[in-house]
């Protein structure tokens, strides 16, 4: 038998109702290209929200806003009052429960070391209160010499919303970041 041997079949154009058109690649000028800033340039990271901007103008906060931070600082004060009070009263029961044991031996020895560990751990609490509590009180002295919220490296105004996290601060981020580096 001789092989049968096909013909390729031709191609067959699609009637004029299917074709599709395909536009001709588009060329575009470089000022063009700016329109397309995806297509030309890689992704823009993403970067975090910054904080609402302060009035370039301003040079001080209102009287009003002194007398809001005022009254924020005012309540941190009373409740780091009260943690330092209670940080002293700890730390004196433990130094008068301290004298008062003289029997126990070698046990005494473990305990007189856990005891001085809290001991040491209670009085850099308390240091760290009082000195939040003297940050806080300057604060206070800031506001009435109607200084409050000017930083003091840059000159500028520090955000509201620094100064309502951190009402102590006397310096902005920007500021803070040049010490940094």
């Amino acid at each position: 038998m001789k092989p049968v041997i096909k013909k390729a079949a031709e191609p067959v154009e699609p009637k004029k109702a299917e074709r599709k058109s395909i536009a001709p690649p588009i060329k575009l000028s470089p000022s063009q290209l700016n329109i397309f800033p995806i297509i030309n340039q890689r992704p823009i990271a993403h970067k975090p929200a910054k904080a609402a901007p302060v009035n370039e103008d301003k040079t001080r906060y209102s009287d009003d806003e002194l007398k809001e931070f005022e009254t924020l600082i005012l309540g941190k004060l009373d409740k780091a009052r009260e943690e330092f009070k209670i940080l002293k009263e700890t730390l004196n029961r433990n130094n008068d429960a301290g004298t008062d044991a003289t029997s126990g031996g070698n046990t005494k020895v473990l305990e007189d070391g856990a005891e001085t560990a809290e001991k040491e751990n209670l009085s850099q609490l308390a240091a760290r209160q009082l000195k939040y509590i003297t940050n806080l009180e300057n604060a206070l002295v800031r506001i009435k010499n109607r200084t409050y919220g000017i930083c003091s490296v840059t000159g500028k105004l520090i955000p509201k919303e620094r100064l309502i996290a951190v009402p102590h601060t006397t310096q902005s981020i920007e500021a803070k970041m040049m010490k940094q580096d």
